[in-house]
């Protein structure tokens, strides 16, 4: 049995100021559409400024808001192939 090995680039791109990082998530699907999601991280006024970390718990947001976009596209997929509505698809 042969298998197609499949890619995805995902990208992130960080805005920040001192108090706010926003990370934009991009991931290109083989079928050439697209799926994008944003995430954001504020940092306290008390807070030390650190920017990566800012940015690790906006893109984390991003990446989870892409993931479920990512499993409602292919629950839509599924419903439209099958002519039925099936289950809904979760995390884990």
């Amino acid at each position: 049995m042969t298998h197609t090995a499949v890619g995805w680039h995902v990208e992130l791109e960080f805005e920040e100021d001192e108090q706010r990082t926003r990370a934009a998530a991009l991931v290109r699907l083989a079928d050439g559409s697209e799926v994008r999601a944003n995430g954001y991280a504020s940092r306290h006024r008390s807070d030390e400024n650190q920017p990566r970390i800012g940015e690790e718990i906006a893109g984390a947001r991003a990446l989870n808001e892409l993931a479920m976009k990512l499993l409602t596209k292919a629950h839509d997929e599924i419903d439209e192939a099958s002519g039925r509505r099936s289950r809904s698809i979760a995390l884990g």
